[in-house]
């Protein structure tokens, strides 16, 4: 089967790019505390007990942040070269060659999933099929935070990072990516939408529903969500 042309062009692009990514995105992390904010609370909710999975984990950063959060977090990404510089930089921690749209991973296998901007090269047409995967790959209860650019642009830089690039990227409104990840059966819990240096940024946080817990809230109170 032939590899769609997005996918070839993407990942070729992240090979060039791949050694001036890497320096430049682990001082955005640094710089962005409520990001890390939303990946805290996020780690709070899936707890230790099942793997999660770092979508387009790119060089890592995200991915050794979740581990150091106390989650079994292991890192996918479509391009090699990222992979090789995951690996380096974090040789304790696991990172696998792979793409969004089809998770070599079994069903239910997730406690969580993070898709940490990696979306922003998926054509907008493609997004219900990686909406899917997430929800395929997530256990009952599992959670999902996923961050991108806000807008309606279709982009086609030339150059990035330094280097040429053939890729093309895509702006999301919230509301539109609440109402796909709805139809693929998760539910978005939280929204977070800040200042961005380009666009604005947002974060959603969303679970597959699954069987109901319940939470304590002191003396013999509780309540229960799905």
């Amino acid at each position: 089967m032939n590899e769609p042309s997005y996918l070839t062009t993407t990942r070729a692009s992240y090979d060039t790019v791949a050694d001036d990514y890497a320096e430049l995105v682990k001082t955005l992390f640094r710089k962005d505390p409520l990001g890390r904010a939303m990946l805290t609370a996020f780690g709070e909710l899936v707890g230790p007990d099942r793997p999660v999975a770092d979508i387009g984990c790119g060089p890592g950063q995200v991915t050794a942040y979740l581990d150091a959060l106390g989650l079994s977090a292991f890192g996918v990404d479509l391009s090699p070269k990222m992979i090789e510089i995951a690996r380096r930089a974090y040789p304790h921690l696991r990172f696998d060659v792979g793409s969004m749209t089809a998770l070599d991973l079994a069903d239910g296998e997730l406690g969580g999933i993070v898709a940490w901007w990696s979306i922003f090269h998926t054509p907008p047409e493609v997004l219900p099929v990686v909406f899917s995967e997430f929800h395929r790959t997530l256990a009952a209860g599992g959670h999902l935070v996923v961050g991108f650019h806000v807008g309606d642009e279709h982009l086609r830089p030339e150059r990035s990072y330094g280097h040429p690039v053939t890729y093309d990227a895509y702006l999301f409104r919230p509301d539109h990516i609440t109402e796909l990840l709805g139809q693929a059966g998760l539910v978005v819990t939280a929204t977070l939408v800040s200042e961005g240096k380009k666009w604005p940024q947002a974060c959603l946080l969303a679970h597959r529903p699954g069987e109901s817990v319940d939470i304590f809230l002191g003396g013999a109170t509780s309540w229960r969500r799905g």
